[in-house]
């Protein structure tokens, strides 16, 4: 399918300045052609194309690293694996990933599924077989016995349980690894504070993945579980809000990015009155929130690269609101709307080593078309008009 749009701006997932009145000509799901509307004869009024839109302002399809597509935002989402099977988790991961794609996410990374069905997910939407973004999974996230998320974990002692443990998941089909470095939030018990995995296990963990040129990323709140991660050697932190000057400079002498996440936390946060809560969840959140957005921040202007990831399927944090998460850069962490978009698009990429983000000619067609200029105000992310991916109408607001 041949498709022209023109655009009245369009921000191309980069430092790039916006350009003006552009005209972008998209061909056997790639961008054949980015040129000054009416300059360009391929995409002009005569041209055999079988779509046409305009719109206010065009950018790269969103990017979100990190999510858990059979979570559906629930209140309590402990009991979501102790009260739904197997095959429901599965048929709301499709529904999830369809609503995803609908809101403008062309691409996803889960961290973290209980039976794998990401994994098949991940396949069935290559092949065609259902609507939703392009999935990176990592299968089942590595954690010790009994730590964060072991119902949906693999747990693992010793340096050598963790080598087989990666092994299993790239057995399983896993694009990349999860580990846990420290506590979490929504795990009865486990303190967000405190190590799990051990450096040395995570570094094997580390090696054995590299061996296999599998990406590695740890879930760590925790200060020194942050920095032990980043000695391990692994290619991302998520959440990171316990940080400290010294994991920053950690963060900026390995080339790590961060995922702050900074919606998950404050989704929690936000619903505290809700009653449908735990009380564990709530209090753990709660000592979280202010240090997160004042740590994080602090990371982002003293330069640590950060990546784009809403920790989508956790608490009141739907997977078709990543939007929310963009927006929270811009007013918690002082980022502008393009350094906000930019951190979900070509960042995001970078990180997940995926061929999506940025627009160019002869890059893969992934783009959004929008009511609004994003690079003014950046809610005009929430409701895409149209969703392209692949070269293909994914998705258009009626």
């Amino acid at each position: 399918m041949r498709i022209a749009i023109e655009a009245g701006t369009l921000l191309d997932g980069t430092a790039a300045p916006p350009r003006s009145n552009v005209t972008l000509l998209i061909e056997k799901g790639r961008i054949a052609r980015i040129g000054d509307t009416g300059a360009s004869a391929d995409a002009g009024p005569g041209a055999d194309v079988e779509r046409r839109y305009q719109a206010a302002c065009v950018v790269p399809g969103l990017i979100n690293a990190h999510v858990h597509l059979e979570a559906n935002g629930e209140p309590n989402t402990t009991t979501l694996f102790v009260l739904k099977t197997p095959l429901e988790r599965t048929l709301d991961a499709v529904r999830n990933a369809r609503l995803a794609l609908e809101a403008g996410v062309t691409t996803v990374r889960d961290l973290g599924c209980a039976e794998g069905n990401a994994i098949g997910l991940r396949d069935a939407i290559a092949r065609g077989d259902h609507a939703g973004p392009t999935i990176v999974a990592a299968g089942r996230a590595l954690c010790m016995t009994g730590g964060h998320g072991y119902f949906i974990g693999r747990e693992t002692d010793g340096p050598w349980d963790a080598r087989k443990g990666v092994r299993e998941q790239r057995k399983a089909g896993a694009d990349c690894i999860k580990l846990i470095a420290t506590g979490g939030v929504l795990t009865k018990g486990a303190v967000p504070g405190l190590d799990q995995l051990t450096e040395e296990e995570m570094r094997a963990a580390i090696v054995e993945a590299g061996t296999h040129g599998m990406r590695v990323a740890a879930h760590a709140i925790g200060t020194n579980g942050i920095k032990n991660a980043l000695r391990a050697g692994v290619h991302s932190i998520e959440h990171g809000h316990l940080l400290d000057d010294e994991a920053i400079e950690l963060f900026k002498a390995r080339g790590a990015y961060l995922v702050p996440t900074i919606a998950a936390v404050s989704c929690i946060y936000e619903n505290a009155a809700s009653g449908s809560q735990p009380d564990y969840v709530i209090r753990k959140a709660t000592e979280l929130y202010e240090k997160m957005r004042e740590n994080v921040t602090r990371a982002w202007r003293a330069g640590v690269t950060i990546a784009g990831g809403s920790d989508a399927g956790t608490p009141y944090n739907f997977h078709q609101n990543y939007a929310y998460e963009v927006e929270l850069m811009v007013t918690v962490l002082g980022m502008t709307p393009q350094q906000a978009l930019t951190a979900a698009t070509s960042t995001s990429a970078a990180l997940l080593g995926v061929e999506a983000g940025t627009l160019a000619e002869g890059a893969p067609a992934d783009l959004l078309l929008l009511g609004a200029d994003a690079a003014r105000d950046v809610r005009a992310l929430r409701d895409p008009q149209v969703v392209i991916k692949g070269g293909t109408v994914a998705f258009e607001r009626a």
